[in-house]
C-alpha cells in the first residue's frame, strides 16, 4: 500500500518552487514488498509464468508488405515483411489479470485498433519474420510479467516483517500508555490551594 504525500513548498522553506505541487510516494513501514499485492493474483501469474510457451499465444492476424534493407534484390520484389497484429482482448483471455493491464503499456500498443501491433523484416524469408514477431511478443509479455509482479517473499523474509510490525504496535501503545499515565499523575487530586 502506498501512500500519498502532497505538499506545497515556498522558497522560505528551502526549496524553489514555480506554483507546483509536488507528491512524494512513501512506502508504510515494516512492510513486506508483495504484501499490498493480491496473494491469488500473484499465485496466478507466477503459475503461468512457469508453464509459458511461446507456442501457446494466440496466432493473430499477419499480412505481409514489401520489406526495406538488406536482402538485396528479393526483398524489393517479394513481400517478406511480416506485421502481426493481435487485439488486446484476444491476448488478455490467456493471461492472468495482473498482467492484462500491463498490455496497453506495452511499446508494441496500437490504441488506433487497441493491439498490439508487432513488425519484422530482418529476414529474407516471410515465415521467419513471422516467427521473429512471435518471439517478439513472448519477450514483451515476459518483460511484462518481470515488471510487474514482484518476486516471491520467502517464510523467513515473512515472520521477520511480522515480528518488526508486532514490535513497532507494542512499543506505540507502551509509549501511549507512558503518556495516559503522566497525564493522570499530573491530574491528582482536586488542590486546596
Amino acid at each position: 500500500m502506498i501512500r500519498k504525500i502532497t505538499s506545497n513548498l515556498s522558497s522560505s522553506q528551502g526549496a524553489f518552487v514555480l506554483g507546483r505541487t509536488l507528491t512524494f510516494d512513501r512506502f508504510i513501514r515494516h512492510q513486506a514488498f508483495d504484501a499490498s499485492f493480491d496473494q491469488d493474483e500473484l499465485a496466478e501469474a507466477r503459475k503461468w509464468q512457469s508453464s509459458f510457451r511461446g507456442s501457446n499465444l494466440p496466432k493473430g492476424q499477419t499480412s505481409y508488405s514489401r520489406s526495406s534493407g538488406p536482402g538485396g534484390q528479393h526483398v524489393n520484389k517479394t513481400e517478406s515483411k511480416a506485421t502481426t497484429v493481435w487485439p488486446v482482448e484476444e491476448l488478455a483471455k490467456g493471461l492472468p489479470k495482473v498482467l492484462q493491464s500491463g498490455l496497453r503499456s506495452s511499446k508494441y500498443y496500437t490504441s488506433g485498433n487497441d493491439s498490439i501491433t508487432i513488425q519484422a523484416q530482418t529476414q529474407r524469408s516471410r515465415s521467419a519474420n513471422t516467427n521473429e514477431n512471435f518471439q517478439k511478443l513472448a519477450e514483451e509479455l515476459q518483460q511484462i510479467y518481470r515488471k510487474l509482479v514482484p518476486g516471491a517473499t520467502s517464510d523467513k523474509k515473512m515472520m521477520k516483517y511480522e515480528a518488526l510490525e508486532k514490535a513497532f504496535h507494542e512499543s506505540r501503545i507502551r509509549s501511549k500508555k507512558q503518556h495516559s499515565a503522566k497525564k493522570a499523575s499530573r491530574k491528582g487530586s482536586s488542590g486546596d490551594y
